[in-house]
């Protein structure tokens, strides 16, 4: 009896032969239109059908190029680690490999802000996105594989953090209209009178004593100082 055959992912299942039609498809357009309306509108603004609009298609065409929302996403999510990945091989130079994937996520994150409510959970399996990894391990050189996982563990969990916060401030400040300095203003009094009573010493200190919030490469470098140590030799 012949096994039954794995289903094939996205990445692997061949497009739908080219045919004439007035609105000529490829998963390369049906991705890029997703991602355009999910720069403009957000992640909920996406669904086939809105896609299919967009491309001036019916949404059953594009059924012949996806199966499902789902795997819509994941071929945006992989489109956006295509824009991450650099060009080149990375050197010999850990800290700077990985200081450069994290500014690059950094700055693929705010040029894509949705791409921050799909990152973290299950690893990613595109071809863009296993080059991200390839390039991040790969770094590393011969350090022990336990010490490559709690690396770059590490330093993605911060960049993941830093990037949705960064995200969630954007997103605050224009559903409220209020830009840092605006919010400062408006709760400070609130927050005067609660430090006032006594209660909240440590945040009376924090607030007192502490300079300007770390910025994120500032962030990223106590990261790196952190995790060096499990770097064979230092490089």
């Amino acid at each position: 009896m012949t096994a039954p055959q794995e289903p094939m992912l996205i990445w692997e299942r061949p497009e739908p032969p080219s045919r004439p039609a007035p609105s000529p498809l490829s998963r390369e357009r049906i991705v890029r239109a997703a991602i355009d309306l999910a720069d403009r509108d957000g992640l909920d603004a996406v669904s086939l059908r809105k896609v299919a609009a967009a491309l001036d298609a019916g949404p059953m065409r594009l059924y012949g190029y996806l199966s499902t929302k789902e795997e819509l996403l994941d071929l945006m999510v992989d489109e956006v680690y295509g824009e991450i990945v650099p060009s080149g091989p990375a050197g010999d130079d850990w800290r700077a490999a990985l200081r450069d994937l994290a500014r690059r996520t950094r700055q693929a994150t705010l040029r894509h802000e949705w791409f921050a409510d799909l990152l973290g959970g299950r690893p990613q399996l595109g071809p863009n996105a296993l080059a991200y990894l390839e390039a991040a391990l790969a770094s590393l050189g011969d350090t022990p594989l336990s010490a490559v996982v709690q690396v770059v563990s590490t330093v993605n969990a911060y960049v993941l953090g830093a990037v949705r916060r960064e995200v969630t401030e954007l997103r605050a400040e224009r559903a409220t209209g209020m830009d840092e300095h605006a919010w400062h203003v408006a709760k400070g009094p609130y927050l005067v009178r609660m430090l006032a009573t006594g209660r909240y010493p440590a945040v009376a200190r924090f607030v007192h004593g502490a300079d300007a919030e770390p910025d994120f490469d500032e962030g990223l470098e106590r990261v790196l100082d952190g995790v060096a140590p499990l770097v064979s030799g230092g490089r």
